[in-house]
């Protein structure tokens, strides 16, 4: 065996001692720089009910902060006109039917086929190598039973529920857990997951999430970390307190009322959030955007779209065109809005180049990193073609420029979203060739996606499951 000599040892320790504080300074430097990364996305709220895009009748300041701060995205999209595709679209960045989360999954906990495949890489895997503490405060959605939750794809933190919807006042919540549930519906009902504790609530459901929220950012200040807020209101059921509901006693219609309500109450949440991050100074040092998983819900929650036609579920714009900002002080622009279309898929795009995360060679991303387009540096259209799917109801769309044609059954229809963002007039007849070449990129994307991986919503009868 060879020995080395005691003071040649000792030279070797301490450059490996130098070396080790060297990289500890340089890894604290690396994370200092990173800026910390904030989703707030609502639940089924409508293009209009924000301030920023024209509402007078719900005030909302807090939300209007980040678009006057930061960037109104005046065609801002997601990717699906439901929830749980749209959201499987945000959180990876690319296409969900490339995975074939293309509907709504069961809410069915005993099955291993229902949620957001573990092959693909969600924001927080993304960040993790980095160092990123992440955390997720709200609704999931992408799965219910434990193979699919949070705390197993890459969030450190879980606040929250599993399934696509829940009540809001924290007495209605006597159900255990999901896995408890002897009716459809009582999934509404469970008891909150803190990870994967359940855990009691006391406070109304939104401003529970708020606080939370604000207590991530204050235990995580000193670190890099990526939260995302994610709310469940104002998704049915209407529910609201009555310190919010006497803000609005102007609104005679009620579920309007109470809808506006329950946005008023995220509002706050905002509010508290943004001046957490004031008083932590890390504005400069994070990135905040905001926007809805998916239109207004029209003819549930009395959610007002105008001037898109549609709603919630279908492929007009009222269903997949939302209230999209961006703030990131001192980093872009603020106070100006972004007319060229951008959609949720370019969060993440965004989230990787500003901080160098690597992303899997073969899961490129579908989305872009917006930075360059905000401030000059790039003049063109960061997509020169969106998609849309919603498979079940045999609709599509491709929108290229001003263009969108859509396919809805055996009926097509062409819009030009310049002079006609209502789509009321069918341009199809005037424009045959036109409508052709869209249709075929259509048909050539919708090639590439695969067919949905799992049972649909509403397949799940709890009565009938061995417990």
């Amino acid at each position: 065996m060879i020995q080395l000599a005691s003071h040649v040892v000792m030279r070797i320790n301490l450059s490996v001692l130098s070396i080790c504080l060297s990289l500890g300074v340089l890894a604290t430097e690396v994370e200092e720089k990173l800026p910390n990364l904030i989703i707030i996305l609502t639940d089924d709220q409508g293009y209009h009910d924000v301030g920023f895009n024209g509402s007078k009748e719900i005030p909302t300041p807090n939300m209007d902060r980040i678009a006057h701060e930061g960037v109104r995205f005046t065609n801002g999209y997601v990717t699906n006109p439901v929830c749980g595709p749209s959201r499987a679209g945000l959180i990876t960045g690319r296409y969900q039917g490339r995975f074939g989360f293309r509907i709504n999954p069961t809410i069915n906990p005993f099955d291993e086929n229902a949620g957001l495949p573990v092959e693909e890489d969600n924001i927080a895997e993304v960040l993790a190598p980095l160092g990123y503490h992440s955390g997720i405060i709200g609704k999931w959605h992408l799965g219910t039973h434990p193979k699919f939750r949070p705390n197993v794809q890459g969030f450190d933190e879980f606040f929250g529920f599993v399934s696509g919807g829940h009540d809001y006042f924290p007495e209605n919540l006597t159900v255990p857990d999901i896995e408890s549930v002897d009716r459809a519906g009582d999934w509404y009902r469970t008891k909150l997951l803190r990870n994967e504790e359940r855990v009691e609530i006391d406070e109304y459901l939104t401003d529970e999430l708020s606080s939370e929220a604000v207590d991530f950012v204050v235990r995580n200040r000193k670190n890099p970390f990526f939260l995302f807020l994610s709310y469940n209101a104002p998704h049915t059921p209407m529910q609201a307190t009555e310190k919010y509901l006497k803000r609005f006693t102007h609104i005679k219609d009620e579920r309007r009322r109470i809808y506006a309500a329950m946005v008023s109450s995220i509002d706050d949440g905002v509010g508290r959030l943004l001046d957490t991050l004031d008083k932590c100074k890390l504005n400069e040092k994070t990135l905040v955007f905001f926007l809805s998983d998916n239109g207004g819900a029209v003819t549930k929650n009395s959610a007002s779209n105008y001037p898109l036609r549609g709603y919630k579920g279908n492929i007009y714009e009222g269903g997949i065109r939302v209230p999209f900002a961006f703030r990131w002080t001192g980093a872009i622009p603020s106070g100006i809005d972004y007319d060229f279309p951008v959609s949720s898929l370019d969060i993440l795009g965004t989230m990787a180049a500003v901080t160098d995360a690597k992303i899997h060679p073969d899961r490129p991303l579908d989305g872009v990193n917006l930075i360059p387009y905000l401030n000059g540096k790039k003049s063109n259209a960061p997509h020169p073609v969106l998609f849309w799917e919603r498979v079940g109801r045999q609709t599509a769309a491709v929108r290229k420029g001003d263009s969108k044609w859509i396919r809805i059954e055996n009926q097509t229809e062409l819009y030009d979203l310049n002079d006609d963002v209502g789509e009321q007039y069918n341009l199809l007849t005037e424009h045959k060739l036109k409508s052709e070449n869209l249709e075929n990129l259509l048909e050539n994307w919708s090639s590439e996606m695969k067919p949905p991986i799992f049972d649909p919503l509403g397949t799940w009868n709890p009565s009938t499951t061995p417990k």
